[in-house]
């Protein structure tokens, strides 16, 4: 079922949702259904999946020299898709990048999505390759989110990059992008992020999911500025509760975000990491409840592997 058809029969009711990140190379995926087991008591109607672009390694040759190849450390996005939607009965949202993709990969990738019916899919850009300051176009691929998401859309209506076939609606899939309450780091302001996002709206996006934030007034200043210039579709909010001391640079470092001065000095006066979760369990469950009370579709929460604080806040709302 597509996510905007959960969110119309949910009436008004708040969904619960999460995000998972395929396992390393070598490791089974029931390190990933011990994370996600738990969480199934909220009974989540999608899970979204993460996808991880190429990096370079190097290998010794064993005579001084090393040799460059390309390597994907966490692949098997669709595969997990499919293990989980057999394991749980749930939705499940593959994220497609354009960067490490070419056009004609990803029309392979929305082919077997269709086989697999999978109905929902993310469409982003994605980051520059580690070790790259800038994000570069793979030779073949897509420049940005919205030239992903009008293919995603050819594609459903029968238009394949070199021929054209007979197509039915269940060709058509359900279009998630990103969007930025503190804006994307490469936009040069707010305004000029709102206007991009609201081209891949009209691309045929259709509905939104945020970048985490830990202030709520920057996601509903969001929505109140993107429902300004037009872009009615849905716009779920992404949660990630705080965990550790390293959070509170990792966090602004990765994610180009601020944290409250407030969550700052609580999580700065912890004595441990383990006090710091339980910080970060409050901060969200509050941060939450405002949430609901505005009337959010989904409350989406980023699961970077392990999922006993998302469940603390999770038991405190559903």
């Amino acid at each position: 079922m597509k996510i905007t058809d959960h969110i119309k029969n949910a009436n008004g009711k708040t969904l619960f949702s999460l995000e998972v990140v395929p396992p390393q190379k070598g490791i089974g995926i029931e390190d990933l259904y011990k994370n996600i087991d738990p969480l199934m008591e909220f009974k989540p109607p999608f899970i979204d999946v993460t996808t991880s672009r190429e990096e370079y390694i190097y290998i010794d040759k064993g005579n001084g020299l090393m040799e460059r190849r390309i390597t994907r450390m966490r692949p098997g996005t669709l595969g997990i898709c499919a293990a989980i939607q057999h394991k749980y009965n749930v939705d499940t949202v593959p994220h497609l990048l354009c960067g490490g993709f070419t056009k004609e990969e990803t029309e392979y990738l929305l082919v077997d999505c269709m086989y697999l019916g999978i109905d929902n899919i993310m469409a982003l850009r994605g980051d520059a390759m580690k070790g790259h300051q800038y994000f570069e176009a793979t030779p073949g691929g897509h420049s940005s989110a919205m030239d992903l998401v009008n293919q995603i859309n050819n594609l459903g209506r029968g238009k394949y990059l070199h021929d054209d076939q007979a197509c039915d609606e269940h060709n058509k899939f359900c279009i998630g992008v990103a969007g930025y309450p503190e804006k994307h780091m490469e936009a040069p302001s707010m305004n000029y992020d709102l206007k991009w996002l609201k081209q891949k709206v009209d691309a045929g996006a259709d509905y939104i999911v945020t970048q985490m934030f830990f202030d709520n007034k920057k996601y509903i200043e969001f929505v109140t500025k993107a429902r300004e210039m037009g872009i009615t579709v849905p716009i779920i909010p992404g949660i990630k509760p705080i965990a550790t001391k390293k959070h509170l640079k990792l966090l602004p470092q990765v994610f180009k975000i601020d944290l409250p001065e407030d969550l700052i000095n609580a999580v700065e006066s912890a004595k441990n990491n383990e006090a710091v979760k339980q910080i970060g369990v409050e901060w969200a469950i509050s941060q939450c409840k405002e949430l609901l009370d505005f009337g959010v579709p989904v409350l989406h929460f980023y699961s970077m592997g392990k999922s006993d604080n998302i469940k603390k806040v999770a038991g405190e709302l559903f």
